[in-house]
C-alpha cells in the first residue's frame, strides 16, 4: 500500500504579540545599552554586576523576544508545545553568550580585534538561542530550513550582536541611545523573522503528533513579556539610581578635587616657607618659596630628611630633643636652627611644627614652617655690638674726663715747676721726663676720647700736603731709619675739613702701626686724592672728598683680623706694646669729622688705610701748621675769675694765671662764683669749667650775660656735649691744657683771638 504523500503548511503571525516582540526587543536594546554605561562607570565588583546585569538584559531580552515570536507563530489545525528543558536551554545559551561577549570586549587591551571577536560569538550564541528553541517546538509536523534564508538570519544575527557592543561603548547621550535601542531591535526581530522565514513545515500522514502539553498561546506570551519588561524596569530603574549617586559622588570628588587643588596651589605659592613631613622626618611636599630660600629643586628635596639639611649641632638638636618631642605632644614651640643652602651659605631660621591626625585618630604627616631670621641676627648682633661700644665709649669718655682734670692739675704744677728748678740740671731732667709722661698721659685721653667721640674737635680748612710735609721729621722720628716714607700729591687738592692737631695724631698712629708691620723695615705711601662719592658708597654721605691713604709694605693682616682692626682695645701687638685704640681713634676722628676710615689688607701684602675727610666749604680758610713751642707772649694783667668744683683743679689753674701775671680770684661752684661777682668781685674775665654739681658751666654763663652782658668768658672741659643754642660763641679751652694754651685762650677770650662755635655732636 503506497504511504500518503507529505503536507506542507504555511504559518501565519499573530500581529499584536509580534509588536509585543518588536517591543521587547527594543527595551531590552536600550536596557542593555543603559546597564552598560553603567559598567563603563563602575569599578571592581560594582563592574562585574553590571556586566552581568547588561548580559541578563540583553540576552534575557532577545530571548523573550524570540518565545514571544514564536508564540505569536501560528498553524491551522495544529496544537504546538515546547519542550522545558530545550527552552530553558536557549535562554541559558543567550545570557551566557552576551556575558561573555560583553566581558571580552569591556576587558580587552585591542577593543578593535575583541569587538569582531565577541561580535561572533554574541551573534552565534543568539542564532545558536533561535534554532535551539525552535528545535523545542513539540508538533505533528517536520521542519526544514532553507540553507540560504537561514545563513542570512545568521549573519543578521552577527550583525546586529555587533552593533549592540560597539554602541554598548560609544553612546552616551540618551537621544542616542534611544536610536541605538530602536536599530538593534528591528535587527534582532529581523533575524527572527528571517529564521523563521527560513522554515518550512510539513506533516507526514505517517506520524503522529508529539505528547506534548499545549499551553494557551497568549496567555503564556503576555506572562513572558510581563515579566521581561517588569525585569528590564527595575534595571532601568537601578540604574538611574546608581547613576543618580554616582553624580553625587562625583560632584563630591570634584569638589574635593577642586579643594585640594586651591589647597596645592595655595601651598605651593604661598609666600611662606612651609613643609610636611612623614612620620620618619623625611620631607613629603614643600612650598615653592621653600624651595627658593634653600635654593633646591623639588625633585631633591622631596623625600629626603629634613634634617639632611640642617647643620651637625642643629640636627642633633632636632633628632635627639625636638623631634620626639613633637611626636609625644603634637606640638612644640618655634625652634630655631641653623641650616644650609645649595650655594654652601648659612642660614639661622626659626622653624614651627604641629601633627595632623587623621578623623581616626591615626598619624598623618607633619606641618611644618621655617622663618629665615639671619638678617635680624645679624641686625642683634650688630645692635649688641653697638651697645658694647656705646657703653665702652661712655664709660672710656667718663674716665677720660676725670684723668684729664689730673693731668691738668699735674702738668700745670710740673711747668710752674719747671720755672723754679731751671738752673738744677738734675732736677730740670727729672720735671723734664715727668712732664713728658704726663703728655704721654694726655695722649691717652685724646685717644680715649676720640674712640668715644667725645673730644672737642675744631674743625678747619686742612691743607692736607702742607700739614703732611710739616710732620716729616717727626715722622722719621717716630719710624726709625728702616722707614722708607714717600709722599705723592696732587697740585690741587682741595683743603679737608678737620681738626689739624687731631689729624696730626690720627696721621702719625696709622704711621707707627704700619712701621710695627713692617719690622724688617719696608716702605710707606703718603698719598691723597680728590673723590666724588655716591650715595651709600663705602658708608659715606654723597659728596667730595679728601681721600689720604697710607700704604705699608708689611705683613698684612687675615680677614678674621681685619675685621676686628677698629675695634676698641684689639690689638695683635705685645703686652705693653699697644692700648688697642690706635685705629679705633682714627676711626672716631673720621666719624666725628663726617668722613670715614676704610682699611684693606691681605696677608703677605700689605695694608692700606684710607681716611675719607670731607672737602671743605671754605678752600681759603685753610688752617695754619702747628706752631712750635717758644716764649709766651707778655699781656697785660688782668683780674680772673676761676670756677671748678675741683679743689685741685681750681689752685692748679689759679697757680697758671698768678704765674702769668694775672689776679685769680676762686670760687668752688657756679653759685659761689655769682655770689661773688654780686658782692666783691669785679673781675675782667670768668674761666669756669663745664661739668660742675648743681649749676654747669653753661647755666653759669646764662647768669653772667643775663647779668653782665659785657664780662668776658672762657669755658674749660675735658668733653662737651653741647647744644648749639646754648651758646653760640663761647671761647672754650680743653683739659688737659699747658700754660701756653691757657695763656693764648685767655688773650682771645679778652678779644686777641677768634671765637669758636660750639657745634652739636655728631
Amino acid at each position: 500500500m503506497n504511504s500518503a504523500p507529505d503536507l506542507s503548511f504555511a504559518g501565519s503571525h499573530d500581529p499584536v504579540l509580534v509588536a509585543i516582540s518588536l517591543l521587547i526587543a527594543v527595551v531590552a536594546s536600550f536596557t542593555a545599552l543603559d546597564l552598560a554605561g553603567r559598567v563603563r562607570a563602575g569599578e571592581g565588583r560594582a563592574r562585574r554586576l553590571w556586566l552581568a546585569a547588561a548580559a541578563v538584559a540583553m540576552g534575557g531580552g532577545i530571548w523573550a523576544m524570540h518565545f514571544v515570536a514564536m508564540l505569536a507563530f501560528v498553524l491551522p489545525g495544529m496544537a504546538v508545545a515546547y519542550d522545558f528543558g530545550l527552552t530553558a536551554l536557549s535562554l541559558v545559551v543567550a545570557i551566557v553568550a552576551t556575558g561573555v561577549a560583553f566581558t571580552s570586549i569591556y576587558r580587552s587591551v585591542r577593543p578593535r580585534g575583541a569587538l569582531i571577536l565577541a561580535g561572533l560569538l554574541m551573534g552565534g550564541g543568539v542564532a545558536a538561542m533561535h534554532y535551539i528553541g525552535m528545535s523545542a517546538m513539540r508538533m505533528g509536523m517536520a521542519v526544514r530550513y532553507d540553507p540560504m534564508l537561514a545563513t542570512l538570519s545568521v549573519l543578521i544575527a552577527i550583525g546586529a550582536a555587533t552593533a549592540a557592543l560597539w554602541l554598548s561603548t560609544h553612546n552616551r547621550i540618551f537621544v542616542e541611545r534611544i536610536g541605538a535601542a530602536l536599530l538593534m531591535g528591528v535587527a534582532i526581530a529581523g533575524m527572527h523573522y528571517t529564521g523563521m522565514a527560513a522554515a518550512t513545515f510539513t506533516r507526514a500522514a505517517s506520524t503522529k503528533m508529539a505528547d506534548a502539553t499545549d499551553v494557551g498561546r497568549p496567555l503564556l506570551a503576555l506572562s513572558v513579556a510581563t515579566a521581561t519588561f517588569l525585569i528590564l524596569f527595575l534595571a532601568l530603574v537601578a540604574a538611574m539610581f546608581d547613576r543618580r549617586f554616582a553624580l553625587l559622588a562625583e560632584r563630591e570628588a570634584s569638589g574635593l578635587r577642586e579643594s585640594e587643588e586651591r589647597f596645592r596651589t595655595l601651598y605651593h605659592g604661598t609666600p611662606l616657607p612651609l613643609h610636611s613631613l612623614d612620620r620618619q622626618g623625611n620631607i613629603e611636599r614643600v612650598s615653592d618659596m621653600w624651595l627658593q630660600l634653600l635654593g633646591y629643586p623639588a625633585e631633591e628635596v622631596i623625600g629626603r630628611p629634613f634634617i639632611n639639611f640642617m647643620t651637625e649641632a642643629s640636627a642633633r638638636q632636632r633628632r635627639q630633643h625636638d623631634w620626639p618631642e613633637l611626636l609625644e605632644r603634637g606640638a612644640i614651640s618655634p625652634r630655631e636652627y641653623r641650616i644650609v643652602t645649595k650655594d654652601g651659605r648659612f642660614l639661622d631660621i626659626v622653624c614651627t611644627a604641629r601633627v595632623e591626625y587623621g578623623a581616626d585618630g591615626s598619624f598623618r604627616h607633619v606641618l611644618g614652617g621655617i622663618t629665615d631670621v639671619t638678617e635680624r641676627k645679624v641686625a642683634e648682633e650688630a645692635l649688641r655690638q653697638a651697645q658694647k661700644i656705646e657703653a665702652i665709649g661712655q664709660l672710656t669718655g667718663g674716665v677720660a674726663h676725670d684723668f684729664n682734670n689730673l693731668l691738668a692739675v699735674i702738668i700745670g704744677n710740673l711747668e710752674l715747676l719747671r720755672k723754679r728748678v731751671s738752673e738744677d740740671e738734675r732736677a730740670a731732667r727729672y720735671v723734664a721726663s715727668a712732664l713728658e709722661g704726663a703728655q704721654r698721659g694726655a695722649a691717652l685721653t685724646q685717644r680715649l676720647l676720640a674712640f668715644a667721640r667725645r673730644q672737642d674737635l675744631r674743625p678747619e680748612a686742612v691743607d692736607v700736603p702742607e700739614l703732611v710735609r710739616g710732620m716729616t721729621d717727626m715722622l722719621q722720628r717716630s719710624l726709625g731709619p728702616m722707614i722708607r716714607v714717600e709722599t705723592h700729591f696732587p697740585l690741587r687738592l682741595p683743603a679737608a675739613r678737620a681738626d689739624a692737631h687731631q689729624l696730626e695724631m690720627a696721621i702719625l698712629n696709622l704711621a707707627v702701626n704700619a712701621r710695627d708691620a713692617m719690622p724688617d723695615g719696608g716702605l710707606l705711601d703718603i698719598s691723597a686724592s680728590d673723590e666724588t662719592v655716591g650715595s651709600g658708597e663705602g658708608g659715606l654721605v654723597a659728596g667730595r672728598y679728601v681721600r689720604l691713604t697710607l700704604g705699608d709694605s708689611g705683613q698684612g693682616m687675615d680677614a678674621e683680623t681685619l675685621a676686628r682692626a677698629v675695634d676698641p682695645f684689639f690689638t695683635t701687638k705685645g703686652v705693653g706694646k699697644g692700648t688697642g685704640l690706635g685705629l679705633s681713634m682714627v676711626q672716631g676722628l673720621a666719624a666725628q669729622s663726617g668722613g670715614r676710615l676704610l682699611l684693606k689688607s691681605k696677608v703677605g701684602q700689605g695694608t692700606v688705610a684710607a681716611l675719607y675727610l670731607p672737602v671743605a666749604d671754605d678752600p681759603a680758610a685753610r688752617a695754619n701748621v702747628p706752631a712750635q713751642e717758644g716764649e709766651i707772649a707778655a699781656m697785660p694783667p688782668c683780674t680772673v675769675l676761676v670756677v671748678d668744683d675741683d679743689p685741685l683743679v681750681l689752685t692748679n689753674t689759679a697757680a697758671l694765671l698768678e704765674d702769668l701775671g694775672h689776679r685769680p680770684i676762686t670760687a668752688g661752684s657756679g653759685a659761689e662764683a655769682l655770689d661773688r661777682l654780686i658782692y666783691d668781685a669785679v673781675p675782667d674775665l670768668v674761666v669756669t669749667d663745664q661739668l660742675m654739681p648743681g649749676m654747669t658751666g653753661l647755666e653759669l654763663i646764662a647768669r653772667i650775660r643775663a647779668d653782665r652782658p659785657g664780662l668776658p668768658v672762657l669755658l674749660v672741659s675735658g668733653y662737651a656735649d653741647l647744644a648749639p643754642a646754648d651758646a653760640p660763641d663761647v671761647h672754650l679751652l680743653t683739659k688737659p691744657f699747658t700754660q701756653r694754651s691757657l695763656a693764648q685762650a685767655v688773650r682771645a677770650a679778652l678779644g686777641g683771638g677768634e671765637v669758636i662755635p660750639l657745634r652739636r655732636r655728631s
